[in-house]
Parts: C-alpha cells; structure tokens; sequence
C-alpha cells in the first residue's frame, strides 16, 4: 500500500472514531437502567465490541470507495456516507444526553435510510465496500427495532412533556 492510501485508510478510521466517541461521552447510566426495556434486549458489554467492529467495517467500506474512485468521483457516495456518519455520531447524545427516545427514534429511522442510500451509490463503485455495510444496516435495523420498544414500554411513565405532548 502506498502512503497516501494508508493515509486516507488512517482518515476514515479516524471519521468513524469520531463518530463513534459520541457513545463514550454519552453513556447509558443510571437514567437508561430505569428504564422498562424488552426482554429481547442484548446485554450493555455487548453493544462496545460490536459498534467496534461495524466501525472498521464503515472505515474500510468509505475507504475502498475513495481508493476506487477520489474525492470527485464518488462525491455523492461519498457525501452520503458523511451524512449517515453524522447521523450515527448524533443519536447517543440524543437518546442518552437529551433524554430524547422519541426524537432518537426519529433520528435513527433517518440514519438507516442514509445507510441503505450509501449501499445503493456504494455498490456501482464498489461492491465490496456496499457489502461491508450490510452488517451495519442489520444492526441499525435492530437498535431503532430496540429504540422503537424502548419508547413504546416507556412512553408515559419517563419521557419529557415535550415527547409525549402531556403537561
């Protein structure tokens, strides 16, 4: 590998920690144990491994993008896999921070769709990056299936005034 691709391979890994850090920042706490959550609910340790893993899978997939076509040739990919980067990175301090679950419901509803259209312009230019981010968007599709109950079980009983309308 040359230089230059390690040094965009080191960018997107570092976009995607970016992201990421927003979960170590805004952290579960004792708010979130409260809250009623289904029974299908995955243990806490187990979310950190895997965002660990999606997050070299997306580093690489925006990577193999840019090394197959640059900056100008992958523009609209490109740009859309900033934007579900930005979606991604915003949700924790939404759901966590915020408080928000309605709001971070909302939120990730918007992110898988910038996942699926970062597949859909990936695939053309890549294949393999596209793939890369199937796990992503199953695992997306799984935590707003989460946050979708989250909200439901807990809709009168924690949320603010402002998510459920009530004074």
């Amino acid at each position: 590998m040359e230089g230059d691709s390690l040094l965009g391979l080191a960018g997107f890994a570092v976009a995607c920690l970016v992201a990421g850090s927003s979960g170590a920042i805004f952290r579960p706490g004792e708010w979130y144990e409260r809250l009623n959550k289904p029974s299908w609910r995955p243990p806490n340790w187990l979310f950190g491994p895997v965002w660990m893993v999606l997050y070299a899978m997306i580093a690489i997939s925006g990577w193999l993008v840019w090394l197959e076509a640059g900056w100008s040739g992958a523009a609209l990919g490109l740009g859309l896999y900033a934007v579900q980067l930005v979606l991604n990175g915003l949700w924790s301090g939404i759901f966590f921070g915020l408080r928000r679950i309605g709001l971070a419901c909302a939120e990730m509803a918007l992110l898988w769709a910038s996942i699926l259209a970062t597949i859909v312009v990936f695939y053309p230019v890549d294949a393999l990056a596209a793939l890369l981010l199937l796990p992503y968007l199953v695992w997306v599709t799984f935590a707003l299936a989460l946050n979708a109950a989250v909200l439901r079980l807990n809709r009168e009983a924690v949320l603010p005034e402002a998510e459920t309308g009530k004074p």
